[in-house]
């Protein structure tokens, strides 16, 4: 490994101190962004170049991430104009009447929807369907956030019990059966997720205190503190708010539907949700206003737009750095044959894991956390499957366990709960928090779950 190498790991070391010290990361990510530039291409122009190329391709992988959060924000624009997205919520409020409540409705809704759609079209559904109405009984935005991120980005995308995207690939890779997997998967998720969401809820009950549910739910739909709830419910009973409800219910069944019925997974999914959401913007506007519609939902998307950019923007020249760490992204970024930092330290650590015991399953952890960074959790499973493999010795039973575990780190980082450049940025657009700021509250419930579930993989699984 040569010295891009080292200025890389020096750059990760000096982010991670950063995001510790609360501080935003976006500096130190364009500074080593631009001097590792300069010292692989052996220029000052091409270092520039490379600034801004590894935005531009960052900004490519996460354009439709940032799409789907801004049509989301648009419907919710455009829907709460008649007051029709506390109708469509009204069998919720039963069950949502307090802050831990609603905690909780969103976590187990989280973890159905995600079982069969995956959580990233699911976050944006969900968050826009019940962050509203559990904001309005006083839960914070940021609580509503990482209910969704560690049940959907977090527990359920670790196990992926029911699409097994994940186990397939740690199982091939390790060489061991599928189910053997699936079901480790599944019980390391299960623990990890359980002691996660209990200590997300426990470590930030003091986000209740002073919060004002009415102000915050009048912010959160308009975006604006210059608007407040009483000069856009005013239609709440009326027949177009209940014509708008109907529209919703039925387009999102369609949606759910078609999922099952055509077996629609991944970025097709959210590309069809996506689209629904446009139609059923389209016709919000046309119920509105009639004709006027015509313009009015112009200004809806780019409404939903602006926020989405405003929230997510600073995060494309981070994760310019991070996509620069990964081969498949870095020769997009510095041309031909560029290695991929990440990887290749994860590849070493590799070599320096000891074969059994308490040492390897962290170890492997470890590795699959790094392999994470890239902001995939998906890329870095061949890697810690087949180190499993390399590590058990034959035995069928280490390798799953020990590719579970990896499968764990890669995911709950990358997948990602801790990464602030993977999908964990629809989750908080959709609930208008800033992403770095969701990641620092992840950060201890994740990692104490993480931990625990290791343990529990080395005293009961090996």
């Amino acid at each position: 490994m040569g010295i891009s190498h080292w200025l890389y790991l020096l750059g990760v070391v000096l982010v991670v101190f950063t995001m510790v010290m609360r501080r935003n990361v976006v500096i130190p990510c364009v500074l080593f962004t631009f001097l590792i530039g300069v010292i692989y291409k052996s220029s000052l122009v091409g270092g520039m170049q490379t600034v801004f190329t590894a935005s531009f391709v960052a900004g490519q992988g996460l354009f439709n991430i940032f799409l789907i959060i801004g049509i989301m924000v648009a419907l919710l624009r455009a829907v709460e104009r008649e007051g029709a997205d506390r109708l469509l919520v009204i069998p919720l409020k039963k069950i949502m009447r307090t802050p831990l409540t609603s905690y909780l409705v969103i976590v187990v809704a989280t973890t159905v929807i995600s079982l069969f759609f995956w959580p990233t079209p699911a976050a944006p559904l969900l968050g826009a369907m019940l962050i509203p109405v559990a904001v309005r009984v006083g839960l914070p935005p940021i609580l509503g956030a990482m209910a969704l991120a560690l049940a959907g980005q977090g527990m359920t995308l670790a196990a992926d019990t029911i699409i097994q995207g994940a186990p397939g690939l740690t199982a091939k890779a390790a060489g061991v059966p599928i189910e053997m997997v699936t079901l480790k998967t599944t019980i390391l998720s299960l623990i990890a997720g359980v002691i996660a969401i209990s200590l997300g809820w426990i470590l930030n009950r003091k986000e209740l205190r002073g919060f004002d549910a009415e102000t915050s739910a009048a912010e959160f739909l308009t975006g604006s503190k210059q608007q407040g709830p009483q000069e856009t419910r005013s239609g709440e009973r009326g027949g177009k708010a209940k014509t708008l409800a109907w529209i919703m219910t039925i387009g999102f069944l369609i949606v759910i539907i078609s999922m099952f019925a055509f077996d629609i997974k991944g970025g097709d999914s959210s590309a069809l949700l996506g689209g629904m959401a446009i139609l059923i913007i389209s016709v919000a506007a046309l119920i509105s206003d009639g004709f006027g519609g015509l313009d009015r939902v112009a200004d809806y998307i780019a409404d939903g737009l602006v926020f989405a950019f405003r929230i997510m923007g600073p995060i494309i020249p981070i994760a310019g750095f991070f996509f620069m760490g990964s081969p498949e992204s870095a020769p997009a970024i510095l041309g031909p044959d560029a290695p991929g930092f990440l990887f290749d330290f994860g590849k070493s650590i590799a070599e320096i894991i000891p074969p059994t015991g308490v040492a390897s399953a962290f170890g492997i952890l470890i590795l699959g956390a790094i392999t994470g960074l890239d902001g995939s959790g998906f890329s870095g499973l061949p890697v810690t499957g087949t180190l499993a493999a390399a590590l058990a010795g034959g035995e069928a039973n280490v390798a799953a366990t020990l590719g579970a575990i990896g499968q764990q780190g890669a995911i709950w980082f990358g997948g990602g709960a801790l990464v602030a450049w993977s999908s964990l940025v629809a989750v908080a657009g959709i609930c208008g928090v800033d992403v770095l700021y969701l990641v620092r509250k992840n950060l201890v419930p994740v990692i104490a779950g993480l931990i625990v579930s290791t343990l529990s993989a080395v005293l009961f699984m090996m």
